[in-house]
């Protein structure tokens, strides 16, 4: 996908999810709206995270573009159902256990401390436990076949490197929706709000990993302005169970995540990443 193209579509998809507000607006009002454009904003900032995993992960397998598409198409078909599942699930625990909510928001809260302040770890598969499970109980061949995910090898059936990928990414979806799904519960809990600005959100990250490639230089320190949203968005969840008339509305949640995303990227823009020195 060109640079002009993902531009495109990311366009679209935003474009697209602004109608979608505008359609909630005018059946059930400014306030479901305002859940909608909240949640959408919080689940589109902390998708970008995702991005940056798979980057490293299609870099060290060295996965082709036209694989690469491939592979984030299924990714998105998995994040339909196990969204989905985990989605209308957390609502059913919430309604019947509320101090759920409060332990949700202690698990937001961490995983926003070991997102701004963890460092740029990069995705290593040689200690990785999903690769490691996939390779015990799946035989993966060390070579691509185009896009087939299963190959003959010496008369036995064998998985190829882009089926392992899948798998990963699949894998690393499930775990990004374990912080996200109860940050925008923060929001709302009106699964059709819930679900989809989670979904509209993410089936704009293929063209946006197409940006992301190209920008990197932009999204410095996104990771740590995203960790500082769920520092605030964890602290909305359990500031009610000290105090009760402490509600944080969601005009204030919305403007505070959009105000620190588009302030983590001007920071990136101005103080970019000095390139290394060639050796003499």
């Amino acid at each position: 996908m060109t640079f002009q193209r993902a531009l495109a579509w990311s366009i679209f998809w935003i474009g697209l999810s602004m109608l979608v507000a505008l359609g909630i607006y005018a059946a059930w009002g400014g306030d479901a709206a305002e859940a909608f454009l909240t949640g959408y904003a919080l689940e589109k900032s902390l998708s970008v995270d995702n991005l940056f995993v798979f980057l490293m992960l299609f870099t060290y397998f060295g996965v082709s573009r036209e694989s690469q598409r491939r592979s984030l198409n299924y990714g998105l078909l998995g994040v339909l159902v196990l969204r989905g599942i985990l989605i209308f699930a957390g609502i059913a625990l919430i309604q019947q256990f509320e101090w759920i909510m409060y332990a949700l928001g202690a698990v937001v809260i961490y995983s926003g401390f070991v997102m701004a302040c963890g460092g740029d770890e990069e995705f290593n598969p040689e200690t990785s436990r999903t690769v490691k499970l996939v390779r015990r109980f799946v035989r993966v061949s060390e070579s691509y076949q185009g896009s087939r995910f299963f190959i003959r090898e010496h008369g036995r059936k064998v998985a190829t490197l882009l089926f392992l990928v899948v798998c990963v990414i699949e894998v690393m979806d499930l775990l990004f929706a374990i912080d996200s799904i109860p940050a925008i519960f923060a929001v709302t809990r009106d699964p059709y709000i819930v679900y989809s600005s989670n979904i509209l959100a993410v089936l704009g990250l293929r063209s946006m990993y197409f940006l992301l490639e190209r920008m990197h230089d932009a999204f410095r320190f996104v990771k740590q302005g995203v960790g500082l949203i769920l520092w605030f968005i964890g602290v909305k969840m359990i500031l009610p169970a000290f105090w009760h008339e402490a509600v944080i509305s969601n005009t204030w949640a919305l403007a505070i995540v959009i105000t620190v995303l588009i302030l983590s990227v001007v920071l990136s823009v101005t103080f970019k990443k000095p390139k290394a020195t060639a050796a003499r």
